[in-house]
């Protein structure tokens, strides 16, 4: 049910950025960008999690050089009635962690130095049940769907005065176009921040189920978000900052930076997992 859920949701987005093609450029708009839709879904789907492993500088462990990670996720995997993902751990003191991958098979869950050196090891569990509820539920594949969607929108908006029909017919309201090219990328970047506070909430409220302590995710929450707030992650990509328990950029702050963030606020979170007690 999971993936169908997820599949239905790629397609809308699909369909939505193809649509805003055809009202840019008539019949030529639409099939560039249904060209470039699949073009964006097959490297997210295939290629996406090597991408981001890769940009973080992430050095993949077992259990001979990370014992105690690796049987944290080995006894999660084995609860959670899921495959045993990929471990990584990014060079980087700033904490902070993510999973990513396609499916179940194809699942990495990567973690900074720094949240295994700031996090006891019950906040870790908790940390890495948080991760693997977004596997359960394939919120890493939409999420990079979503992202990568609102990004390719902005796009279009951008050139859309290069693209047009054929004939005047195709061409449309010129009024209208320029309040598309506006209005489009807002809508799309607060639908991709909707869905990624949606499914924090609900990997928040996994991981609380599946280490049956709420308490220890309020705990690293509260000792991530402040850390947060005095540095950010090292090549850390707006882009892709859905991905992280913690908002990355969290530090920059600002009541506007916060509407469009891909988190909720710290203290929405744990008041939730306060619900769960």
């Amino acid at each position: 049910m999971e993936k169908l859920k997820t599949y239905i949701l790629m397609i809308g987005l699909t369909l939505i950025f193809i649509w805003f093609g055809s009202m840019i450029g008539g019949k030529n708009g639409m099939l560039i960008a249904f060209v470039i839709a699949v073009g964006m879904n097959f490297y997210a789907y295939y290629y996406s999690d090597k991408q981001v492993l890769k940009h973080y500088h992430a050095i993949p462990v077992d259990k001979g050089s990370a014992s105690g990670l690796y049987e944290i996720v080995e006894r999660l995997t084995r609860r959670a009635n899921l495959p045993m993902p990929a471990l990584y751990v990014i060079p980087d003191q700033v904490p902070n962690a993510f999973a990513t991958g396609r499916n179940y098979d194809h699942a990495a869950v990567a973690v900074t130095e720094g949240l295994l050196e700031l996090l006891n090891p019950q906040e870790v569990e908790a940390v890495i049940a948080h991760e693997l509820s977004h596997v359960k539920h394939y919120d890493m594949l939409i999420g990079t769907v979503a992202a990568t969607i609102a990004g390719a929108i902005a796009m279009l908006s951008n050139f859309g005065m290069f693209f047009g029909g054929n004939n005047q017919e195709e061409r449309p309201n010129p009024i209208v176009m320029i309040a598309l090219m506006i209005i489009m990328p807002l809508a799309a970047s607060l639908i991709q921040m909707t869905i990624s506070r949606n499914r924090e909430f609900m990997a928040d409220e996994g991981a609380a189920r599946m280490t049956g302590h709420p308490e220890w995710l309020q705990n690293a929450l509260r000792k991530l978000d402040n850390y947060a707030h005095r540095a950010v992650l090292h090549d850390a990509q707006p882009q892709n900052a859905h991905m992280f328990i913690i908002n990355p950029f969290l530090g920059l702050g600002g009541s506007v930076r916060q509407l469009f963030s891909t988190h909720p606020t710290t203290e929405q979170r744990i008041a939730k997992l306060e619900a769960l007690k």
